[in-house]
C-alpha cells in the first residue's frame, strides 16, 4: 500500500468514526455572518460589541495541545485562527474535533478575541463539519510546485497557492475593466453563435463537428466573432462588443492555447483612427487600475504605459530591422530576400504571409514599449478597408506590448464587391495550399450588400492582456484549465 492510499484509507476511517457519532459531514448548507476578510476588516468593532459570527473555509493549518487547538481557516478572500477548547465545545465535541484534519472544511461560532502573542482569533463555541478531504493536502512547506500538476489539478493549485487565487481574482478584474469602457462609451454587449456553418474572421485552422439531427452536417466552433458582429452592423445596431470563446486548431505555446477568451468591438462610424483612441482609452484605464505608477514589469522589461502608444508603419520597421524595403518585392523576390534573412518560407505561401514571417521574425521581438503597428499589405488583410490614400496597403494596426500582440484593428471593408473579390484571392490561396486561408461567405456578402456604414472594428486577445497585467509568463498561467496533453501523454513540464 502506498503512503497516499494508506492515509486516504485513514481519512475513511475519521469519516466513518464522525458519521457513527451522528455528526452531519456533508451539510447542505452554512449560514455565515462573515466572510474570514470581512471578520478581520471590522475586528476592532466586532471585539468591542463581543458580536457572536459564523465564519466557515478549509483548515489549512492544526496544532493540537492536549484539550485546546489552534487552526487557520482559509476561504477565498482571508485567512483567521479559531481556538477550540475542550471546556468551550465540551469532551464529546473536543473528541470530535480530534476527528478533524487539515484540508477538512469547517464551520465555526464564536467570538473573536486577541492572543497573548497578538494574533486575532476566533473563539469558538461550536462548530461544524462541512465536507472531508479525503486527499492529504500537498506538504506545506515544498507546497504544489509540479507546473504540470499544477495546470492538470487547478483545484488543488487554488486551494495551496493564495497567490495563484488572487492573479485569477485580477484577471476578472481586468475583463470586469475593458468591459466598463465599453459600455461606457455606449457599446452593447451581444452572443454570436460557437457553433458555425463556416468560420471565417480570421486566418486559422478551425475544429470540426458533426451535427447529428442535421444529417449529419459539418459545423465549426468559431475562429473569431467577427463576420457575425459585423452582421449586427448592417443590421442597424451602432456599437456592438462580445467577449467570446474562440478556437483554433493550433500548437500550444507560451501565447498560444486552442481555446481562449477573445474581445471583439464594432462601432458603426469610425475608423481605425477612431478605434486607437479607444484602445489607448482602454488601457489607461487598466493602467490605473494594475500600474498606477504608470510602469510595469514583464519579462525583464519595464513597460512604460504613461505615454501611451507610439505608431510606426508595418513597412517601415521591416525595413528599419532589416535594411530591404519589401513594399517593392512581389511574391518571389519577398521569399528570396526572406531566405536570406533565415525566415522560414514554403511554397503555398503567398506573398502576405512572407511578410507576416518577416515581421514576426525581424520586427516583432524588438517591440517591447507599447506600439501601434499600422496600415499592412492588403495581401495580409483580407477584411480590412484598403488604405484611402495607397491601395497596395490597409487601413490596420495591431497594438504590441512586450513583444506580444494584444490587439489587431481595421477600417472594416465594407464594399461587398471588393470583398468577394479578396475572398476570391483566399480561395486560391487555398488552392495553393494554406490550409489558414479564408473561406468564401456568401451570406456575409449578402449581408455586406444590403450596406454596411463605415466601422471600425478591433479585437483584442483578453488572455495576453491578463498575462501582462498580472504578469504571468505563460498563457496557461491566466487560464484556470488551459489545455494539456492527455494524463500520461508526453514529457512533462511547463
Amino acid at each position: 500500500m502506498d503512503e497516499t492510499h494508506r492515509l486516504i484509507q485513514e481519512r475513511l476511517g475519521k469519516l466513518r468514526a464522525l458519521e457513527a457519532q451522528g455528526a452531519a459531514v456533508f451539510p447542505y448548507r452554512y449560514e455565515r455572518t462573515h466572510r474570514l476578510a470581512e471578520a478581520v476588516a471590522e475586528a476592532a468593532r466586532l471585539l468591542e460589541t463581543a458580536t457572536t459570527l459564523r465564519v466557515a473555509g478549509r483548515v489549512m493549518a492544526l496544532r493540537r495541545h492536549g484539550r485546546a487547538a489552534f487552526a487557520h481557516l482559509e476561504d477565498q478572500d482571508g485567512r483567521l485562527q479559531v481556538y477550540v477548547r475542550q471546556d468551550q465545545v465540551g469532551e464529546q465535541g473536543y473528541d470530535r474535533f480530534g476527528l478533524l484534519e487539515v484540508g477538512d472544511l469547517l464551520g465555526c461560532e464564536g467570538k473573536l478575541m486577541v492572543t497573548r502573542s497578538g494574533e486575532l482569533t476566533l473563539d469558538v463555541t461550536a462548530f461544524t463539519a462541512l465536507a472531508k478531504c479525503l486527499r492529504p493536502l500537498p506538504e506545506k512547506w515544498h507546497g504544489l510546485q509540479d507546473v504540470e500538476v499544477r495546470y492538470r489539478q487547478r483545484y488543488l493549485d487554488l486551494i495551496m497557492n493564495r497567490p495563484v487565487r488572487d492573479l485569477f481574482v485580477a484577471r476578472t478584474r481586468v475583463v470586469q475593466e475593458m468591459r466598463a469602457q465599453l459600455i461606457d462609451e455606449g457599446f452593447l454587449e451581444v452572443e454570436t453563435p460557437i457553433l458555425q456553418p463556416l468560420y471565417g474572421g480570421a486566418a486559422a485552422r478551425p475544429f470540426t463537428t458533426t451535427h447529428n439531427a442535421l444529417g449529419g452536417a459539418t459545423l465549426y466552433l468559431r475562429i473569431a466573432d467577427e463576420l457575425y458582429l459585423k452582421r449586427l452592423i448592417v443590421g442597424g445596431f451602432d456599437r456592438v462588443f462580445e467577449f467570446g470563446k474562440d478556437f483554433r486548431n493550433e500548437g500550444i505555446d507560451r501565447t498560444h492555447n486552442p481555446e481562449f477568451t477573445m474581445l471583439e468591438c464594432y462601432a458603426a462610424y469610425w475608423d481605425y483612427e477612431d478605434v486607437m483612441g479607444l484602445v489607448a482609452r482602454m488601457f489607461a484605464r487598466l493602467a490605473a487600475c494594475f500600474a498606477p505608477a504608470g510602469r510595469l514589469s514583464y519579462g525583464g522589461h519595464t513597460i512604460e504605459l504613461g505615454g501611451g502608444f507610439r505608431r510606426a508603419g508595418f513597412f517601415d520597421l521591416i525595413g528599419e530591422r532589416t535594411g530591404v524595403d519589401f513594399r517593392t518585392l512581389d511574391r518571389d523576390a519577398a521569399a528570396a530576400a526572406a531566405g536570406r534573412l533565415d525566415v522560414h518560407v514554403d511554397k503555398s505561401m503567398g506573398r502576405g504571409k512572407i511578410l507576416d514571417e518577416v515581421f514576426g521574425t525581424t520586427v516583432q521581438p524588438a517591440l517591447i514599449q507599447p506600439t501601434f503597428v499600422c496600415d499592412y499589405p492588403v495581401e495580409l488583410s483580407p477584411l480590412a478597408r484598403r488604405h484611402r490614400h495607397d491601395p497596395a496597403l490597409v487601413e490596420r494596426f495591431e497594438a504590441f506590448v512586450a513583444a506580444t500582440e494584444v490587439a489587431n484593428a481595421f477600417s472594416e471593408l465594407n464594399d461587398a464587391r471588393d470583398q468577394r473579390a479578396r475572398f476570391e484571392e483566399q480561395q486560391r490561396l487555398r488552392a495553393a495550399g494554406d490550409e489558414e486561408a479564408q473561406q468564401l461567405d456568401e451570406d456575409y456578402l449578402r449581408a455586406l450588400e444590403y450596406g454596411m456604414p463605415p466601422t471600425g472594428g478591433l479585437g483584442m486577445g483578453v488572455d495576453r492582456i491578463a498575462m501582462l497585467f498580472t504578469g504571468a509568463p505563460s498563457i496557461r498561467d491566466v487560464l484556470l484549465f488551459p489545455q494539456l496533453r492527455p494524463e500520461g501523454d508526453g514529457p512533462r513540464g511547463a
